[in-house]
């Protein structure tokens, strides 16, 4: 769409000549470049309008239109589209069109095919382009008869200025503007144009006019020169050795060439005055340029040093963030890149477009001010620097009117699962839907400043809920149902990123390593290899580098997905061990094989040539040398989770593409006498090409390193092709590549693959696959397989390994895919929680697509096999499928679970009935009820209410008791929470817990159960304490045999005490605090309730208070112990008791009659108190 502030240029396509003057600003360096990039095209159909000076025209031009973008099948401008949108601003008969890319281009100079007539406008065809490249984006005008066009202009705008001064140097062409301001009071009429501009020569030149302080102007008027003076200078590499070959700049009006560094690195340069203000610049591939400042000095000579630094591409460290306001608000969307130079550009895009560099200028904060509805969108940046450029992440700017609610206040459905002895006759179900708002940025209240970052960041959430009871088998349960969302503060939140580190091989931990983010140590391994992290606000992107103090392992670097919203991930990092050091003599020529598959050739070879080692501060190394070479040869399907990084490199329009990698290699040279680290020049990489056996990528072939700040690769050179002869009879074809090792020891043999797509991947709590028992934080990893010709499921090799968080709507898991041949690649993929692997569905004895989510023909297409499907002993969590590229013109593969890579959106907002791809938990026998419904994965989900089962949305504290069973039989054990000593809760049911014991290994007639109840404590609003009222019910037959000693003295020391008079359950006030396991109760508060639950379980199990365990230990940390038969034909039931009996509350007065109907399935009616007793005589204990 045009904006406001779109430029009209009537004298865009001059000459080529007219443009390229020296001295240009910014703003026609945009249109030089424009005019630079033009390639000769086709024949241009007469009826595309040359851009000519409005009074010359035959009429008058309509402003620019760009409904369009070029996705899909093309770029289409067409008149009754525009019509449709901007109504009477097109003329009936239209007498010439004018097409233009957004980049300023004329479209008769893209040399791409285009269409286009005045009567139905423009459009480009991406299937009519050249080598498969998509068509431009274009906006476009139309030339109307005198007249013809709507007249508000004359009363909805002010006249337009005076042109402003031309911009250009004397004797060159530059730009001049001129503007004009909306007055109309509704916003929809000021959509034209508000700033216009024109081409314009400068003034005549005049005589020099430069003065020098010292020395004299010389010949071109842009420099003073010193004859007697000389500079000298001596320049090197990170390292030190000299920097040969680099290039020497004076930076004047332009940059003027003085001279190179000899072989030593080493220059000489008369003339320069030595005023402390004339700027050097020394460049040299592959570095970060040198800027000097001449040094002042009244000597007939100086000597400057200086080393270089290695070029690094930028890289983003602050993404704009996604806002929402209203119309005629204000929003600043920031960015800001590192780098080697630092960037000294920012270019804006919104919705794809470069908005225009006079109004918005190149810098890292775009200010918006007074916004319309049509300047909301995408919007995201591009930083550039001598070394390369870079793009941040799409931000969504939302733009409402003044009126409009920011808000559905509808909630959506969402589904709980009921207990087993609540089915609904209405349903027909177990299922009860309590809604749900979904969480996203809304236009609330800002304060008066405009910052990168909003003072206070409002979603839409739950603001009214009402209470309803649902009736169940014999009792009721009540539940907090969304009635209303509105736009509140966002809950904070904190992302956590835990896990294990150990060896790809044998699972060997790496114990008390050290933990690196960039130069900084953030943490430590322990014993067992685990680690936990919280991750910095703002932090864009994880790179953590793993380093092991005994040096075992080679050191790793990764980049780890996190939970942006909040809440723990958990990564098991996989290391290789690294290769035992061999000894080189420095002075002789070595060769280092670079292959670890047993039988095969190796991959490639390191050839060290003689006199190439050196020290730290550039001194040549002629002693013994101790090398450690490790290599990860992707033909070793077991070795692809110990990828380093996640296989990214930034291309030099700034976008991020991926890496196939044919291997990669750890450098490690010492001295071998003092250990010292030594660099290595003039390294060469013999490729065997044999080894390459997708043809098109021999060409494409690079050498690349890592940088471990960034965790991104960057290129290092080409490989070229060489032949050798082996023997007398086997000449094999090598591919050869150069480099030096220094401050890196990580390199790559790979290829950029373009051929992308995106697996839809959801996690779910059950094979019952609802949206609404969805699992986010789950980390869902691919392996991209390169298949042996012929055998799709049987894999030659590996080619990338990545990982993905799934979030609220599950996961797009990025990976290499194909048109033409659907078994050019297949895909392993895997999914885990909180390290346990979640199951895939299976593919045996024979495809489901009902169960997989897949509909045929296309699930046949892509050849889905769970891990098992021929071996049933192999575990069952992982598959493998053809990565089939979905066919543009296919109804049965266009909505899914495959997507090619330019559908991310489609496949991100997939609606759960799309295809896809499924992993589930193994239901366990484990239920959890809340009042208020609350998503563990989502901790932005959570609700301020008195009834919330966790109180506190950063803090989680888990409370866990042990009960032991004595009998034949494991039973079913449920913990019901109430409110106990809260006037706000007293009596109200928080939540129910049932879990089945289990069976003690060592012991036949005895089963523990770890049974979760609500801890006691501060209420959200942290006013007052409750103690919670837990009853423990076990099922069946049971009655109470004992309770711990010191859990009941600390009961009756800590007033009130609940009643217990019925032996088939126990009642307890919850203690306030963190007894331990030597009273069977387990306490642990984490910032992820997940972590939480998963540490106190570890430790109830075990029975102690620090130790963890998955084996039931049914001897140790009990705290009641109950004796249950196995229950005859017609005996009741403990839950049929619950149906005639009321619950028992404790008591210091009896319950009336009323109360006791009231309180029947431990409910109480609201605003009644429940009643406690506080003894004079503690109730007797029974032994334990």
């Amino acid at each position: 769409m045009v904006g406001a502030k779109t430029w009209v240029f009537y004298f865009l396509v001059l000459e080529v000549t007219s443009v390229l003057g020296t001295g240009l600003s910014g703003r026609q360096m945009m249109l030089t470049q424009s005019v630079r990039r033009v390639q000769p095209g086709k024949r241009f159909p007469s009826i595309f309008a040359k851009p000519a000076e409005p009074l010359e025209s035959p009429g008058e031009w309509t402003t620019w239109f760009n409904i369009d973008h070029p996705g899909g099948k093309g770029d289409y401008e067409r008149l009754d589209a525009i019509r449709f949108y901007y109504g009477d601003r097109v003329c009936a008969q239209p007498l010439r069109l004018e097409a233009r890319t957004t980049n300023w281009m004329p479209a008769s100079r893209t040399g791409q095919v285009v269409h286009g007539s005045p009567r139905e406008g423009f459009w480009c065809l991406n299937r009519e382009q050249l080598n498969g490249r998509n068509c431009s984006n274009y906006t476009v005008r139309f030339l109307c008869p005198p007249g013809s066009l709507r007249r508000d202009a004359e009363r909805n705008w002010s006249p337009w200025s005076s042109w402003s001064k031309c911009s250009a140097a004397c004797g060159h062409t530059g730009v001049q503007t001129r503007t004009r301001t909306c007055l109309a009071e509704i916003v929809s009429l000021c959509n034209e144009a508000t700033e216009e501009g024109q081409l314009c020569m400068g003034q005549a030149c005049t005589a020099c006019d430069l003065i020098c302080p010292m020395g004299q102007v010389n010949a071109d008027c842009d420099a003073c020169m010193c004859q007697d003076f000389v500079l000298h200078g001596a320049i090197s590499l990170p390292g030190g050795t000299p920097a040969s070959g680099a290039t020497v700049y004076l930076l004047t009006k332009t940059s003027k060439l003085l001279t190179q560094t000899d072989s030593r690195g080493q220059f000489r340069i008369p003339g320069l005055c030595p005023d402390g203000k004339s700027i050097l610049k020394i460049t040299k591939a592959k570095f970060a340029p040198i800027m000097i400042t001449m040094p002042k000095t009244s000597q007939k000579s100086a000597t400057i040093n200086a080393e270089f630094m290695r070029a690094e591409t930028p890289y983003i460290v602050m993404n704009p963030r996604t806002k929402a306001r209203r119309i005629g608000q204000s929003v600043s969307l920031c960015c800001k890149a590192t780098g080697k130079p630092s960037p000294h550009k920012y270019f804006w895009y919104h919705n794809g477009t470069l908005l225009n560099p006079s109004l918005y200028k190149h810098e890292s904060k775009l200010l918006l001010k007074n916004l319309r509805q049509d300047q909301a969108g995408e919007y995201f940046c591009k930083a550039r620097s001598d070394a390369g450029a870079v793009k941040s992440r799409v931000a969504q700017l939302t733009v409402i009117a003044s009126d409009e609610t920011p808000c559905n206040p509808v909630p959506e459905n969402y589904l709980i699962r009921l207990p087993h002895d609540c089915f609904q006759n209405a349903t027909n179900s177990f299922y009860y839907d309590v809604g749900h708002c979904p969480i996203k940025t809304c236009a609330g209240q800002q304060d008066n400043g405009i910052r990168c970052q909003d003072a206070v960041e409002n979603c839409c959430g739950i603001s009214k809920t009402e209470e309803r009871e649902i009736a169940c088998s014999g009792y009721t349960l009540s539940t907090k149902v969304a009635t209303e969302c509105s736009c509140q503060r966002c809950i904070e939140t904190r992302s956590i990123v835990r896990g294990r580190v150990s060896a790809a091989d044998n699972g060997e931990p790496m114990r008390f390593g050290h933990v690196y983010m960039g130069n900084s140590r953030v943490g430590m391994t322990g014993y067992k290899g685990t680690f936990t992290l919280h991750v910095p606000q703002g932090t864009e992107r994880l790179v953590l580098t793993f380093v092991d103090r005994l040096q075992k392992f080679v050191n790793t670097t990764k980049v780890l997905p996190f939970n942006r919203r909040g809440s723990a991930v958990f990564h098991d990092i996989k290391m290789l061990r690294r290769k035992e050091p061999i000894t080189l003599e420095a002075m002789e020529t070595n060769i280092i094989p670079l292959g670890e598959v047993a039988g095969e050739d190796p991959v490639a070879e390191l050839e060290i040539p003689s006199k190439s080692f050196y020290r730290q501060n550039g001194e040549p190394y002629t002693g013994k040398v101790k090398a450690s070479v490790t290599f990860l040869d992707p033909r070793d399907i077991a070795t692809a989770t110990a990828t380093q990084s996640d296989l990214n490199f930034i291309n030099d329009e700034g976008d991020t593409f991926p890496l196939r990698t044919y291997g990669m290699f750890s450098v490690d040279f010492t001295d071998e006498a003092t250990s010292e680290s030594l660099n290595a020049g003039k390294v060469k990489v013999h490729l065997d090409s044999s080894q390459v056996k997708m043809p098109e990528h021999v060409s494409i072939m690079k050498l690349w390193s890592l940088n471990p700040d960034t965790g991104l690769w960057e290129e290092e050179d080409d490989f070229k092709f060489v032949s050798q002869r082996r023997n007398k009879r086997e000449e094999r074809t090598f591919l050869v590549g150069n480099m030096e090792i220094r401050e890196r020891r990580l390199f790559n043999l790979d290829v950029p693959e373009s051929r992308r797509c995106f697996i839809k991947v959801r996690a779910y709590r059950s094979e019952r696959f609802l949206p609404s028992e969805q699992i986010q934080g789950v980390v869902v990893s691919v392996i991209n397989l390169e298949p042996k010709t012929g055998f799709s499921s049987n894999p030659r090799a590996w080619g990338r390994f990545d990982s993905v968080i799934t979030g609220p709507n599950g996961a797009c898991l990025p990976a290499f895919c194909d048109s033409q041949s659907p078994d050019a690649y297949s895909a392993y993929v895997l999914a885990s929680l909180s390290g346990e692997e979640l199951e895939a569905v299976e593919s045996s004895p024979k495809l489901n697509p009902n169960a997989i989510g897949v509909p045929q023909p296309y699930l046949n297409k892509l050849k889905y096999r769970r891990t098992d499907h021929e071996d049933t002993g192999v575990k069952k969590t992982a598959f493998q499928i053809s990565m089939a590229k979905p066919r543009p013109n296919s109804a049965e593969e266009s909505n899914g679970p495959i997507y090619a890579f330019e559908n991310l959106q489609a496949c991100e907002e997939a609606p759960p009935t799309a295809a896809h791809f499924r992993f589930y938990q193994i239901e366990g026998d484990r239920y959890d009820y809340n009042t208020v419904p609350f998503n563990e994965d989502d901790p932005m989900s959570w609700t301020e209410d008195y009834l919330a089962w966790w109180p506190k949305p950063m803090e989680f504290r888990a409370c866990f008791i042990k009960v032991k069973i004595v009998g034949p039989l494991e039973v079913n054990v449920r913990s019901r929470n109430m409110g106990g000593t809260h006037p706000q809760t007293v009596g109200r049911l928080y939540g129910i817990r049932d879990v089945k014991s289990t069976r003690d290994r060592d012991q036949h007639n005895v089963s523990s159960a770890c049974l979760e109840f609500k801890c006691s404590g501060m209420l959200y609003d942290q006013d007052r304490v409750d103690r919670t009222l837990v009853k423990i019910i076990p099922q069946g037959s049971c009655h109470r045999a004992s309770v711990n000693s010191m859990l009941h003295e600390y009961l009756i020391n800590h007033l009130p005490v609940a009643v217990n008079n019925d032996t088939s359950e126990y009642t307890l006030l919850a203690p306030l605090d963190p007894l331990g396991h030597n009273y069977g109760i387990y306490t642990v508060t984490d910032q992820d309730p997940r972590v939480a639950k998963e540490i106190a379980l570890g430790r109830c199990f075990d029975g102690t208070s620090d130790g963890s365990s998955r084996i039931m230990k049914s001897n140790v940390g009990v705290a009641l112990t109950f004796n249950c038969i196995e229950r005859q034909v017609g005996h009741q039931s403990t839950f049929q008791y619950l149906q005639s009996t009321p619950a028992r509350l404790p008591t210091g007065r009896v319950a009336s009659g009323r109360q006791q109907r009231a309180s029947r399935g431990g409910q109480r009616r609201r605003g009644e108190v429940a009643s406690l007793r506080f003894p004079e005589v503690a109730q007797l204990p029974l032994s334990n």
